[in-house]
């Protein structure tokens, strides 16, 4: 009990109180159950949005697929939802709404069993009260629990078929959590795959986040590559994807590493390394037709980022983060004098700079850039304005020498 969040407690309390059943739900259960600090708490209860609404001053309702809930404590949202039931395909306001095998609204209301059957995974459909302390199991999702069983609830490919971002949820839950995908939940993967395809890319944006920014980037990759879920999120990104560019590898487990040393991670470096090496190639070919190489790669990355967004949208802050440490590489090379410290002061400079260390991992003659401007940072502010200053001019560029101007001779015109 010391675990569960107290403000869940007080919802519902008071929904009981009033006359409603209400439970812990989903996830926190599982968590518990696992060992695991839950990070979030929802609530289901027989009350509709509107009688919560009523019991919650700080309640405001969301949703128009699935109409809940939200109690606000402070920075804490409770999550409450109203029991849903099987439905019968009703396309009103309030309905169920089925389109060619995919649930586009669920809000028909029904029983505590019903609300349970209808979820996705059976480890996800306990719930608990508090009153009682007591688990209720409608899907024997308690036993996999304890056998640390994946398992869908109903026939999975209609499941799959109902929200094909199951399939993208099997495999987080299944590396998160170290379970074991049972047989028939996992068959049908590789095959529905493509229903993908018809998720809007903002859902798959928040879905990428989840897969990639809790922990568990690099097992995770792998997992999506093997159930041929990775190039439906993106597309001809890489000619090999179970051999990803040894960058793409270093940053997913850099990007776990991060995360469990508790220091903040970005889905703007993780973009970046994704179509690092699509921008690198067209920017190349841009500078090869003459254009300066901050001007191809702020050309390129912004053709990489529209392509991607037809697939997975990126929200502006996070694709801005991603071209800024793209545009600082070629900066890397100046070196000498105000400019480079100046970059140094940037606020950026330091994803930048991370990232060209992971670009040494294949371009190794980046191995002395990288270590000059690791040095350069570890030194007071007056001893790096005299190495910035002694350090050689732009490398790679050779620097034309000016002809000396001929002098007129008297009286020339």
């Amino acid at each position: 009990m010391r675990l569960i969040s107290a403000n869940a407690l007080k919802v519902i309390e008071r929904l009981q109180g009033a006359g409603f059943a209400a439970y812990l739900v989903g996830g926190c259960i599982r968590d518990l159950l696992l060992g695991v600090r839950p990070k979030d708490f929802d609530v289901a209860t027989s009350a509709t949005p509107d009688e919560i609404r009523d019991l919650f001053r700080n309640a405001r309702l969301i949703g128009r697929r699935f109409r809940l809930a939200h109690v606000r404590f402070g920075r804490e949202i409770i999550e409450v939802a109203t029991f849903r039931g099987s439905g019968n395909g009703d396309s009103g306001e309030e309905g169920r709404v089925v389109e060619r095998g995919r649930l586009t609204r669920d809000n028909v209301f029904g029983s505590e069993a019903e609300d349970a059957w209808r979820r996705d995974f059976t480890i996800n459909a306990l719930m608990y009260d508090p009153a009682t302390e007591t688990i209720r199991d409608h899907v024997d999702g308690y036993e996999d629990v304890r056998e640390r069983r994946l398992r869908l609830i109903g026939d999975p490919r209609t499941r799959y078929r109902e929200d094909p971002v199951r399939l993208l949820r099997a495999v987080r839950f299944m590396v998160k959590l170290d379970l074991t995908m049972e047989p028939d939940t996992a068959g049908p993967i590789v095959a529905m795959a493509p229903l993908l395809e018809g998720i809007p890319p903002a859902r798959l944006f928040d879905e990428i986040l989840k897969l990639f920014m809790t922990g568990h980037a690099w097992p995770t990759y792998q997992a999506l590559v093997r159930e041929a879920l990775w190039p439906q999120l993106f597309p001809g990104l890489f000619e090999n994807p179970a051999e990803p560019p040894k960058l793409v590898e270093n940053a997913l487990l850099n990007t776990d590493q991060r995360g469990a040393e508790g220091l903040p991670v970005t889905p703007g470096f993780l973009f970046a390394a994704f179509l690092w090496h699509r921008v690198h190639a067209a920017a190349e070919a841009m500078v090869e037709e003459g254009m300066p190489p901050v001007d191809a790669l702020a050309a390129a990355g912004e053709e990489a980022i529209v392509a991607q967004a037809r697939k997975v949208a990126l929200h502006r802050r996070f694709s801005t983060i991603a071209k800024e440490i793209w545009f600082m590489q070629p900066r890397f090379r100046k070196r000498r004098g105000k400019r480079a410290l100046r970059l140094i002061n940037e606020r950026r400079f330091r994803a930048a700079y991370d990232f060209l260390l992971l670009r040494v991992y294949e371009e190794p003659e980046l191995a002395e850039l990288a270590q000059w401007w690791t040095d350069v940072q570890e030194i007071d502010p007056e001893d790096q304005a005299k190495r910035v200053q002694a350090a050689p001019r732009e490398d790679g560029v050779k620097r034309r020498r000016r002809r000396p101007r001929r002098r007129k001779a008297a009286g020339a015109t």
